[in-house]
């Protein structure tokens, strides 16, 4: 625990903590953060801020947002935030009449609740944050800050733009909404870096101030939209030619042109040094928005395999698990495994450790029951689910992840060393008969339960099978020919620039019998080498793009009628 940890807030006043959410990156908050948000009763921020720290939040926490438009159209927010209660749902609760920050936040506070009032970036560079501090000092309010990672020195880290070098120039920060006269002829005065807050529509202008007050006009310059987020855009100019630069890119005008932007003036923003330190847009996958079929619980370790190659995973169950239409066979298995039926027990996915999971809670059962059984598992993640469980696994495929991999690790039965011969293996309905049959091979008798059905899941949202057929995702990985026919039978079928990755021989025939073009197949049958596999395949892409002197663009970007520059919406 934080030695910065407060006693329980006290009754009346209850307590807030200030905290810095960082530049947009949910992996840039702090441990400190992670504890307060935690702990937090009421939650308030703007909608960005919320997407980034609602994770980490429990589950119905209230929630306070300052945004009196969430659409964003009004950028860079004017006057005093004004805060709309809601609910943990989001769903609009008993709108109160508009109110300043300062009052809803005080009045969060009270009856004793903790609350988090989080802030992009830094409280200490936030333009409310201090009259809200002064606020909660007057009315006794304990409060706490938690720092931030400053938008303005995050952002440069993530395009690639280093802030000071071994010749120790100065760094001056400028919010160019604010800044004075005298401000821009003090930086412009300056040989240092200078690190400009500003809109996307207003960067030209801030390059003229700058200009204006004695910076030559070839002075590097870099500007970054969406910074540390998978949105991030940044274009490389001078002081004299961002303008042009913008018009030439097509960039503006645009919608977006209120959007924030972080641009860096100085010689460490040249192109030649970006280009060996831009280590986050260089990212294989970068941008790429990435359709997993897959339920969000079974995807968790491959989308955020995907995130760590800078892509954007949408998971999209294609297939519902309900429970076997005849519950009998299941329960005696069950009641065999305690009574000592079985020598083994073998579960071939993580639904199959969620059946039997639930049905020990139906009698009253825990992980004990397990004592005495070898339990197998038929890959990594099915050995996760177990050990949730509280159940180690005795046999896990060191080779493939597969069925055929748990049978080619499987021991013969031996009358002398194993008492009993019968197997008790949980699956689907639609399973294949691979380990029953191999299993039988070993000399093993099987008990083969249906435990759950898979029927295919509801359609997504209009939005999303618009995407998939209008070519909106870079990519889709397949991890087994159901999930081919079930995506293609629920959503259709995905268009043609898009990316199609599959996670073996069998899956790839199903997908080409479907009409679709293989670009990718995992070297073996791994959700995790599956993804490998595409990175493999987005580094090459990127690569012979940069070779050939051609932009570095998305698939979803070669579909007729799609925006050449990346949307920060």
């Amino acid at each position: 625990m934080s030695p910065t940890t407060l006693p329980a807030a006290g009754p009346e006043h209850g307590h807030v903590t200030f905290l810095g959410a960082g530049p947009g990156d949910p992996g840039l908050l702090t441990l400190r953060a992670v504890e307060a948000l935690a702990n937090a009763d009421v939650l308030v921020a703007e909608h960005d801020v919320l997407d980034v720290i609602r994770a980490h939040a429990r589950q119905g926490v209230s929630v306070v947002h300052t945004d009196t438009d969430p659409s964003g159209d009004t950028y860079p927010p004017t006057g005093t935030p004004q805060l709309t209660v809601v609910d943990g749902t989001s769903a609009t609760a008993a709108v109160p009449p508009a109110r300043d920050a300062v009052h809803l936040v005080m009045e969060a506070a009270r009856g004793g609740r903790r609350v988090v009032r989080a802030v992009s970036g830094d409280p200490g560079l936030d333009t409310y944050a201090a009259e809200e501090m002064l606020a909660c000092a007057s009315a006794g309010v304990p409060f706490e800050v938690v720092p931030g990672i400053a938008t303005a020195v995050g952002v440069p880290a993530y395009a690639g733009v280093p802030l000071r070098d071994a010749q120790g120039a100065d760094v001056r920060f400028v919010d160019a909404r604010t800044a004075s006269d005298r401000c821009w002829t003090e930086v412009g005065a300056s040989d240092g870096t200078v690190v400009v807050s500003t809109t996307l529509d207003s960067v030209a202008a801030a390059a003229g101030e700058l200009v204006a007050a004695g910076r030559k006009p070839d002075t590097p310059l870099t500007v970054t939209i969406a910074g540390t987020t998978t949105r991030q855009r940044t274009w490389t100019a001078t002081l004299g030619t961002i303008a042009q630069t913008f018009k030439q890119a097509k960039v503006l005008p645009s919608p977006d042109g209120g959007r924030p932007v972080i641009a860096v003036v100085g010689e460490r923003s040249a192109t030649a040094q970006r280009d060996q330190l831009s280590w986050f847009e260089s990212k294989p996958l970068f941008g790429w928005k990435v359709l997993v079929p897959r339920t969000k619980e079974q995807a968790v370790s491959l989308s955020d395999q995907l995130r760590s190659y800078g892509a954007v995973p949408h998971e999209v169950p294609t297939i519902a698990v309900e429970p076997p239409r005849t519950p009998q066979q299941m329960e005696r298995a069950v009641k065999g495994l305690v009574t000592g039926r079985y020598e083994w027990i073998a579960f071939t996915s993580v639904n199959a450790v969620k059946a039997v999971r639930e049905k020990f809670e139906e009698y009253g059962l825990d992980a004990r029951a397990f004592a005495g059984i070898k339990v197998a598992a038929v890959g990594e993640q099915t050995a996760k689910a177990l050990v949730a469980f509280g159940v180690k696994p005795d046999l896990v495929p060191s080779g493939e992840q597969s069925a055929a991999g748990l049978l080619e690790d499987w021991p013969p039965y031996d009358p002398v060393f194993d008492p009993i011969d019968r197997v008790f293996l949980p699956r689907a309905d639609i399973a294949t008969e691979t380990l029953v049959a191999g299993l039988i091979e070993l000399g093993w008798e099987v008990d083969d339960v249906t435990a759950y059905r898979t029927v295919r899941a509801s359609p997504p949202p209009a939005e999303t099978r618009e995407a998939i057929k209008g070519g909106g995702f870079d990519a889709v990985l397949f991890t087994s020919s159901s999930t081919v026919r079930n995506l293609v039978g629920i959503a259709g079928k995905p268009h043609n620039v898009t990316v199609i990755a599959c996670i073996g021989p069998a899956t790839a025939k199903t997908a080409e019998e479907h009409g679709l073009r293989v670009d990718v197949m995992a070297p073996e049958p791994s959700v995790l080498k599956l993804a490998e596999a595409l990175a493999d395949f987005g580094m090459k892409r990127r690569a012979a793009a940069l070779e050939a002197g051609d932009p570095v663009t998305r698939p979803s970007e070669r579909r007729p009628g799609a925006r050449r520059r990346r949307s920060t919406t």
